[in-house]
């Protein structure tokens, strides 16, 4: 059990490095989710047409070269950018360290589908002639692209992989970060989330073909979890890696802490490919607490995965109510009001623009909520404008996903 562990048991953050529609690195986005910055603007989509989307803004040659560029993937190059930023961030001598024992854990919702499509619509001038396909297609698309490029672009020769686990990646790479580390398979993790979805006009079409695609007339208004009148999914790119080490390895080389992972859970409904089950989500946030060592009264802030879908919002509002009932201790906010839904990096993203608030003990709310709807009236739900806690020391971070997919990850101040 983690509470029990010994130093080189217990895994702690030491770095963020993040690219988000609203700012790329934490000090900004942070800054954007107190001010309620909306990260959300039109969007040409193929085939699809103007629509609404988050997209990131990061400088992409501050770690590659352009014809790093022409021949990678965009979630390569975000999470390239996302890598070497937490290890900057971290404080590590890069120059010194055994890249042997680097372990990269990429969570991804999908990829490989930007590449085929552009691929499709490059050969559809050519009369489909597969002569003109691209000799990098292969590599563009393999499931490990994104943390193998991580390991190109930084000479890492430990073990990569990324992990296919939907809108639930980003916490399932921390997770599979944190494994990695206590079974000695490496010293240093870098692990977390990224997304390339808005490159794909097939995300989009899906979408809308289910009705969950949201529109608005003022695009920053568009993602609105918990109000009455949402319609849907903001679509966004993004990314957020951080650096996880054990503690004895961080308190031997004096780092800072932003906080320890003391508790993870993942679990699957089992009961549909869309809708979310409260009860299998509720049993997935006692299991985290549970390996915690933590009841529900203990934890101060719950970062919501909700989307702005109808019937989402509400089934995670039910399952919250399942566990911490009506805690007014417990405060409760949501990320994707800002940046729209990053997919694959929106756990890892959702963590980290919470995790400021272990030291200045300020929750973000939800922005966007003009008419809350009843059923997500949660005790404890913070909207439109931030709320001030006298001391935050736990935050239990829930990212839920298609085909029933869901984990929950709680961080406690160090």
């Amino acid at each position: 059990m983690i509470r029990s562990a010994s130093d080189d048991q217990r895994i702690v953050i030491t770095g963020v490095g993040l690219t988000a529609p609203n700012g790329d690195n934490l000090a900004d986005y942070r800054q954007g989710l107190l001010e309620g910055r909306s990260g959300v603007d039109t969007y040409h989509v193929r085939y699809v047409g103007d629509t609404l989307a988050g997209e990131c803004h990061f400088d992409e040659l501050k770690h590659q070269k352009r014809k790093d560029l022409r021949r990678g993937t965009r979630a390569g190059s975000v999470g390239i950018y996302c890598a070497n930023e937490t290890v900057a961030d971290s404080g590590i001598d890069w120059s010194t360290i055994d890249t042997s024992r680097v372990g990269v854990y990429v969570g991804v919702t999908e990829h490989g589908n930007v590449e085929t499509e552009n691929e499709i619509n490059e050969i559809k001038a050519f009369d489909f002639d597969t002569r003109v396909w691209s000799h990098h297609h292969n590599p563009r698309t393999v499931a490990n692209n994104p943390a193998g490029e991580i390991t190109l672009n930084m000479g890492i020769t430990g073990p990569h992989y990324t992990i296919g686990a939907a809108c639930a990646a980003g916490n399932a790479g921390l997770i599979q970060g944190a494994q990695m580390l206590r079974l000695d398979e490496c010293d240093m993790a870098i692990a977390g989330g990224v997304s390339e979805s808005i490159r794909t006009f097939g995300i989009f079409a899906g979408f809308a073909s289910q009705g969950a695609l949201a529109n608005n007339a003022n695009p920053a208004r568009a993602s609105r979890p918990f109000d009455r009148d949402r319609n849907g999914i903001v679509v966004s790119e993004g990314g957020c890696l951080f650096m996880l080490e054990r503690l004895s390895d961080a308190s031997r080389r004096d780092a800072n802490i932003y906080g320890e992972l003391v508790g993870y859970a993942m679990t699957s409904d089992a009961s549909d490919f869309v809708l979310p089950n409260p009860e299998q989500q509720a049993r997935c946030m006692r299991l985290a607490l549970d390996r915690a060592g933590l009841s529900a009264e203990d934890i101060d802030i719950v970062s919501t995965h909700a989307t702005a879908t109808t019937s989402g919002d509400i089934q995670e509002c039910k399952a919250i109510r399942r566990v911490f009932g009506n805690s007014r201790g417990t405060l409760i906010n949501n990320t994707k009001s800002y940046i729209g839904h990053a997919m694959g990096a929106a756990g890892s993203l959702e963590l980290a623009g919470n995790l400021p608030a272990f030291h200045d003990g300020v929750c973000h709310p939800t922005i966007n909520v003009d008419n809350l709807d009843p059923e997500c009236a949660l005790t404890g739900l913070v909207i439109n404008e931030p709320r001030e806690k006298e001391s935050v020391e736990t935050i239990l971070n829930n990212s839920f996903g298609m085909l029933g997919i869901n984990s929950a990850v709680i961080i406690r101040k160090f």
